[in-house]
Protein backbone atom coordinates (compact mmCIF):
# COMPACT_ATOMS: atom_id res chain seq x y z
CA UNK A 1 0.00 0.00 0.00
CA UNK A 2 2.74 2.46 0.74
CA UNK A 3 4.11 2.54 -2.44
CA UNK A 4 1.18 2.12 -4.35
CA UNK A 5 0.69 5.78 -2.42
CA UNK A 6 4.00 6.80 -3.07
CA UNK A 7 3.65 6.02 -7.41
CA UNK A 8 0.15 7.99 -7.40
CA UNK A 9 1.89 10.59 -5.62
CA UNK A 10 4.78 10.82 -7.90
CA UNK A 11 2.64 10.07 -11.15
CA UNK A 12 0.11 13.09 -9.60
CA UNK A 13 2.85 15.81 -9.36
CA UNK A 14 4.38 14.53 -12.51
CA UNK A 15 1.29 15.65 -14.26
CA UNK A 16 0.93 18.96 -12.82
CA UNK A 17 4.35 19.63 -13.54
CA UNK A 18 3.71 18.41 -16.96
CA UNK A 19 0.81 20.28 -17.61
CA UNK A 20 2.60 23.42 -16.26
CA UNK A 21 5.71 23.18 -18.02
CA UNK A 22 4.97 20.77 -20.68
CA UNK A 23 3.99 21.98 -24.55
CA UNK A 24 0.88 20.51 -24.85
CA UNK A 25 -2.91 21.94 -25.96
CA UNK A 26 -3.90 19.18 -22.87
CA UNK A 27 -2.40 21.14 -20.66
CA UNK A 28 -4.71 22.31 -18.45
CA UNK A 29 -6.35 18.37 -18.08
CA UNK A 30 -2.80 17.11 -17.24
CA UNK A 31 -2.66 19.79 -14.56
CA UNK A 32 -6.38 18.93 -13.17
CA UNK A 33 -6.26 15.24 -13.05
CA UNK A 34 -3.26 15.64 -11.15
CA UNK A 35 -4.66 17.69 -8.51
CA UNK A 36 -8.42 15.03 -8.24
CA UNK A 37 -5.99 12.72 -8.43
CA UNK A 38 -4.27 14.23 -5.39
CA UNK A 39 -7.41 15.32 -3.45
CA UNK A 40 -9.29 12.23 -4.33
CA UNK A 41 -6.97 9.47 -4.63
CA UNK A 42 -4.16 9.74 -2.93
CA UNK A 43 -5.20 11.58 0.02
CA UNK A 44 -7.88 9.06 1.24
CA UNK A 45 -5.46 6.37 0.67
CA UNK A 46 -3.21 7.67 2.63
CA UNK A 47 -5.85 8.61 5.43
CA UNK A 48 -7.06 5.15 5.40
CA UNK A 49 -3.53 3.58 5.39
CA UNK A 50 -2.50 5.44 8.58
CA UNK A 51 -5.81 5.24 10.47
CA UNK A 52 -6.70 0.89 9.23
CA UNK A 53 -5.06 0.18 12.55
CA UNK A 54 -6.40 2.44 15.25
CA UNK A 55 -9.00 2.65 17.68
CA UNK A 56 -11.10 5.88 17.15
CA UNK A 57 -12.30 6.13 21.00
CA UNK A 58 -8.83 6.77 22.04
CA UNK A 59 -9.60 10.33 19.92
CA UNK A 60 -13.14 11.56 21.21
CA UNK A 61 -13.02 13.50 23.90
CA UNK A 62 -15.11 11.82 26.34
CA UNK A 63 -15.24 11.75 30.46
CA UNK A 64 -12.93 8.98 30.43
CA UNK A 65 -10.39 10.39 28.15
CA UNK A 66 -10.79 13.71 30.23
CA UNK A 67 -9.59 12.33 33.69
CA UNK A 68 -6.62 10.58 32.04
CA UNK A 69 -5.46 14.15 30.48
CA UNK A 70 -6.12 15.50 34.01
CA UNK A 71 -3.78 13.00 35.50
CA UNK A 72 -1.03 13.04 33.07
CA UNK A 73 -0.80 16.92 34.12
CA UNK A 74 -0.51 16.86 37.33
CA UNK A 75 2.20 14.19 37.01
Amino acid sequence: MKYLISFLTILSFASIAYGYFGTSEFSQKFIGFGVVGIFLVVFPLFSYHRWKDKNMKDYIINNENLKKMRDNEKR
